[in-house]
This record gives structure tokens, sequence and C-alpha cells, in this order.
């Protein structure tokens, strides 16, 4: 009947014609430009196509559609207002057109339907749904909202409330809460879920089942009235308490939830219209799209290694810390068994110990069980010597961050390893080139610093020394994707792509607080900005031990621009026996209260310190806070990428991001510049010249505001 590259029609038989999504080309399928063109054409066959009596939708792919295809979304979003509604409203009139067939519809929804692929689903009259298939609105973690009318009609199917729940969240939803509430018509097993859908077909053809009930179901609005208005209200308080405004498509749901339920049926969709077209044009949508479309990016980057990658069966970790216990963690519970070796029997029973507490509390959330536990814990032997490193393929140092003990470990060990393993020094700091001095292959040689807990942190820097091979990074970017982290080639540099950015904004947090700006003050304003810890917090949190060590790495490295032009208040408070969280001394106080409650206050101590030191006592506005705190960390980006540190703004932002919690809705720092447009950023970076190199623009810099170029 019709075979397009995306969309099949075929006949069965008894008047059954199945519709099948098969994307040619692609693993997944998507509602992308030729999806939907071809879709409107199948239907408007389907209308003309006499003595059809059912339409059965399926997928030939292991996903039924997993939405729109957000590749075009920054072309389809850029456009002007009315012209955007127009593109909207070509898929909505062929939706509708499905929705009104003369004849009952089914969708059979295997793996995902997420987005516009459950938007699509929500369009037929039936939805049946495969007992390990997932359906959901994710629109909100994009910053934008459904616009194919999805609140609408899972609004009206499953009540006000429950669709709030799934669409503020984005969370795809289990097949039997969507039974539950109302959302699908039943649940099959995976390998019968075409023959339920047939069935229930079947039983609509026959009039055992209400095709037309279903669709009236799904255009009644609430009544308008006084007592409706009234719950709305409520809902719109209970939930508007918990929304986040730098995130505003949630907000945005929520008004236009509660507005559209007592509207007809054809207003209601003109409001989700108006609202994904206000949504679209936001810099929070800019920046989320931007970084779902870079995350997309570093996994093929990923994919791209992997493929030329040597496996790794056994792996190994040198020292049994808290960094070293978490690697073995890590490794142990994604599937690769890993030897945990130490100097010291009480350090390799602490690793342990932390792995099993970590296992123990996924038990407590039912996330894994007794047998789940045992296997992992397996998977970990720890080790006092090298005797069974013969078999390893990679291996990872995680010894004291001291480039002496460092190099000695790792001339040991390469002597137990097979001539093909990878050595790994997980530093945060040392030149991964002075280490290679130490080992007898350095191209076999490369760093993979982990973020602490490694068990919550995503990022791993892969760094590249100058020796280093592709097999080696390609090696370790497989085995940090089977870690499941999301890991970056980095080149070689004094605090390599993360470090090297957050250390300006610790030096401008230091001239701050010797300009006279309370700490307390900085870290709200920072975290109003959108950081999960402003930079006092941070330093505590770091270790002020660890920041004083990184800072005189990083002032050695870059000595023009990094140091310090005045005393530094980490230095003065470790000087006092302050270490942050590690001894409950830093810019803040921690402890446990007469009643078991932790608390942080800021610290006296700290504040007499910077007292001491302070020069002047600037009248400063929260913007001019956020200036001299940001233009450093966003001009050593720039720097990080004209060096080559990286070869991408994507890996600049990403980094960023997975590395710092920089704030997802700003996008990165070299996004964020964009957003701002390059010419203010400019005019902010001049305005604070007198506060040293870390704020001059750099020549790169300058010429693309002259060619108007931006990052993305």
């Amino acid at each position: 009947m019709y075979n397009g590259q995306a969309i099949s029609l075929t006949s069965i038989d008894n008047g059954v014609v199945e519709l099948r999504f098969d994307l040619q080309g692609e693993s997944v399928n998507k509602l992308n430009n030729l999806t939907l063109k071809e879709l409107g054409e199948a239907v408007s066959l389907l209308e003309e196509t006499p003595d059809v009596k059912g339409l059965l939708i399926s997928s030939a792919k292991p996903a039924f559609i997993v939405g729109a295809d957000i590749t075009e979304f920054q072309n389809n979003f850029s456009l002007t207002p009315d012209a955007l509604k127009a593109w909207i409203n070509e898929t909505h009139k062929t939706f509708r057109a499905l929705e009104n067939l003369p004849f009952p519809t089914v969708v059979a929804i295997n793996g995902m339907a997420l987005g516009g692929g459950f938007e699509l689903a929500l369009s037929a009259d039936f939805r049946v749904l495969a007992a390990d298939a997932r359906v959901g609105l994710p629109e909100v973690n994009l910053g934008i909202c459904p616009g194919w009318g999805g609140t609408v009609r899972l609004s009206r199917l499953i009540g006000t409330e429950a669709a709030l729940q799934w669409t503020l969240t984005g969370k795809p939803q289990k097949p039997q809460v969507a039974l539950e509430q109302g959302a699908v018509d039943a649940v099959a097993a995976p390998d019968a879920l075409c023959q339920e859908a047939l069935s229930v077909l079947q039983a609509a053809i026959t009039g055992e089942k209400s095709h037309a009930q279903n669709r009236a179901r799904k255009q009644q609005p609430l009544v308008d009235s006084a007592a409706v208005r009234t719950e709305l209200a409520d809902l719109q308080d209970q939930y508007g308490k918990k929304l986040d405004p730098n995130y505003p498509a949630a907000g945005v749901i929520l008004a236009t939830v509660t507005q559209h339920s007592t509207l007809d049926f054809a207003e209601a969709l003109n409001t989700e219209l108006d609202s994904l077209v206000t949504l679209a044009h936001s810099d929070s949508a800019k920046s989320l799209i931007g970084l779902f479309m870079n995350d997309q990016l570093l996994k093929k980057q990923s994919k791209r290694w992997c493929k030329q990658a040597a496996p790794v069966k056994q792996s190994a970790v040198l020292g049994a810390g808290i960094m070293g216990g978490g690697v073995a963690y890590q490794s142990a519970s994604t599937g690769t068994p890993i030897l945990m070796k130490d100097i010291r029997e009480e350090a390799l029973d602490l690793g342990v110990k932390t792995a099993s507490k970590l296992l123990d509390r996924k038990i407590a959330k039912g996330r894994l069980d007794d047998a789940g536990k045992t296997a992992v814990m397996d998977a970990i032997t720890p080790t006092l010597d090298y005797k069974d490193f013969w078999a390893v393929d990679l291996v990872v140092e995680a010894v004291v961050e001291n480039p002496v003990v460092k190099a000695a470990v790792l001339a040991d060990v390469e002597r137990a390893v097979p001539d093909d393993a990878v050595l790994a020094s997980n530093t945060s700091t040392i030149s991964i080139d002075s280490l290679a001095e130490s080992v007898a292959r350095p191209e076999q040689f490369c760093g993979m610093h982990f973020f602490n807990p490694v068990h919550l942190m995503p990022l791993v820097e892969v760094i590249r020394g100058s020796k280093t091979s592709n097999q080696t990074i390609a090696r370790t970017v497989a085995y940090a994707t089977a870690m499941g982290k999301t890991p970056i080639v980095v080149n070689d540099c004094p605090g390599f792509l993360v470090n090297r950015i957050l250390f300006p904004y610790f030096n401008a947090f230091n001239r701050l607080l010797i300009d006279g700006v309370d700490f307390q003050r900085i870290d709200r304003v920072m975290e109003q900005f959108g950081w999960p810890m402003g930079p006092a917090y941070l330093a505590d949190v770091v270790g002020i031990d660890t920041l004083v060590h990184a800072d005189h790495v990083m002032q050695a490295g870059f000595p023009e621009r990094m140091g310090h032009d005045a005393d530094v208040i980490a230095e003065a408070l470790l000087a006092a026996d302050c270490l942050g969280q590690k001894n409950g001394k830093g810019f803040y106080e921690y402890g446990v209260d007469d009643d078991g409650r932790r608390y942080k206050e800021p610290a006296g101590l700290a504040r007499q310190l910077i007292a001491d030191r302070v020069t002047q006592s600037l009248d400063i506005s929260d913007q001019e806070i956020i200036d001299r705190m940001m233009i450093p960390m966003c001009l050593e980006a720039v720097r990080c990428l004209e060096d080559g540190i990286v070869e991408t703004a994507t890996e600049v932002d990403m980094g960023l991001i997975l590395g710092l919690g920089f704030p997802r809705f700003h996008g990165g720092a070299l996004r964020y510049i964009d957003t701002l447009g390059l010419d203010v950023f400019a005019v902010k970076a001049e305005a604070n010249q007198q506060h040293g190199a870390l704020y001059q623009l750099t020549d790169g810099f300058k010429a693309m505001l002259a060619e108007k170029r931006t990052f993305y």
C-alpha cells in the first residue's frame, strides 16, 4: 500500500492494515521531518482507502519512537514565532487526521515511546504497552514542553494532577503505572505484544470495545466550575513551590496544563502550542538542547575510540584510599574484575568496607539484592603484592598526590604487568609527561582523572601525554565507558581541563575576599546564579589542603595569570589547621547539634583571618560579584580551546558540567558567553581589566568578536 524510507503500510487481513515505523539508516525511530512527511502521506492514503476496518501501528526497531529529532530542533526553533507555529501545526493536522480516521486504531508500544513518540501514541484510540517498555514526556529536561498535544491528551486521559507529575519530572513511566492511571489500555508480554494489540483492535472492530468512547474521553475538558478552579489553583500552588525559577519550562508546563484543563480541545492545543513557542526561544531551552547535542557528540567520540580498543578484561588499582576504593567499586559493579593493591592491610580493609557500604545502600533502595552484592564483592580482589598482576590489562594508579611517590609506584607496577598493559595515573594536577619519565613504555601511559566521589561523578578526564599512543587512549576510554563514565580526552597541561578552568574562579574569589566582600554573601550570589554550592563551601568540600596544593601547581604552571597579588585566604586557613569538612573547620564550621542534626555555620576564625587581610571595603552589586567570579573562568575556558587542550567547545562545556556541576541551564562557560553575546561579555571583561591578567581578552577572542563568530 505504501513503502517509504521511514514508514510502510501493509494490508494484513480482514480489513486490518499495519502502519510500521522503520527509519532506514538509523538505529532508532524518531519523528524527523522525513518521518512526519511520510506519516502525513500514509494517513492521507488511509483516509482515501475503502474497506479498511482497523489500523495497527507498530515499530520494526527495538524501541517504538524515541521522540522528535532533536538535531532538527535547533533549526526549527530559530524560526520566527509564526513560522514555528506553522511547522508545529503541520504535525497537529497529521495527528488529528490519525485520531479521526473512520475506523479504530491501536498502537503497539515496544521499548520506548518518549516525547513526540508518545504524543503520536496518544493520538491512537488504544495503546498496548510491552511489559518491559516505558512511556513518557521528557521535554521539560530540554527546557521546553510537549507541543503535539501531549499535555492535552494525557491530562484528559489520566487527570490533571497525574499529568503534571509526568510532565514536570519528565521521567519515563513503568507499564503498571501507565496502566493503572489510564495512559495505556493493556500491558502485554514483549513477545506477545503485537498479538495482544491485534486482539484489542479486533475487539474494537467488533464493537466489544468502543473507540468512539476513547476518542471522546481524550477530548473532554473539566467542567469550568468554582470547585474545579479552586482545585486547579491548589495544584498550581502545591507544585509551584517546588520549582526552580532557573528552569522556566516546568513553571510554564504547570501554568499551561492547569489553564487548558477546562478549555475545549482545539483551544487547549493552541494553549500548549503558544507555550512551546515561548519556551523554544528561551535561553534555557537553547542551553539544555545544546547540552543534549553535546552529550550525543561525546558518546559518538567515545564509540569511535571504543571500536579501536583492546578490551579490558582484568583491571587493577593501586591505593585503597577514597579514590582507589571508589575505582574498585565502580569497576567491579559494572562488570570488570579488579585487583585492589595497597601496602597496608588496614587500608585494604577500609577499601573493601567502602565498597560494601555503597552496595548496601543500593540494596536498601531496592536496586540490588544480596546475590548481586556478593557478585560485585567477589570481583574485587584485595592484595598486598603484585603476584596476580601478570593478567592485568589496565592499571589505575591512585596513590597519594605526590610526584615522587607516584613515579616510584608506576615504575614498580610496570615490571609486574604484561608488556601491552596500559598504565593510567589518577592525578588532578601532576603533569603526565613528567610522570611518563618514570616508565619504560611512555606510549602506554596516560592520565585517568576520576572525580570524587567516583561512584557519583560522571566525568573521567583521559589525559594524553606527548608520547601516549592512540591505542592507549582507546583502551582507557573504553574502560571508562565500560565503567559507566563519560570520558573526555584532554591534552596534558597543569590542571588539565577542569581544574585549570576552576582555579581562576577561586583566584577571583580570593580577590573579592581581600576587597572586603563577605564569603557568605558570595556563596549566596553564586548559588543563585545556579552553582550547586558557592566557592567558600566548595573549598571546604574539596579540602583546604587540597585546594592550596592545587593552587600552587596552577601558579607554577601559569604564573603570569594565576599568581596572587595579595594574601591567599586559603593558605591562612590551612596555617590555622582549617581543612574544611575534613576536620570540621574551614570557611564554615561543621558539626552535629544536641539533637543529632548536622549544621554548617560561618566560622568566626575564617572571618577574623579575612578581616586581618582586607585592603578595602567595596560597595559592590550582586551582578558585579557574578561578573568578577565568572569572567576569569570563562576566559580560561576560551584559552583551553585556543591552546588545543581539547578539540571542541562541546568538550570544554561538558567537562565543566559533568566535573564541576556548572549550571546546566547556562550550558557551560562557552555557551554562557554565546548567550550573553561576545560583545556584551567583552564589555564586562574590559570593565574589570584592573583586576589583572585573568580578566584580559585573548587575541583569539578579539578575532572572533571582530568576525562576529560564536562558539556554537
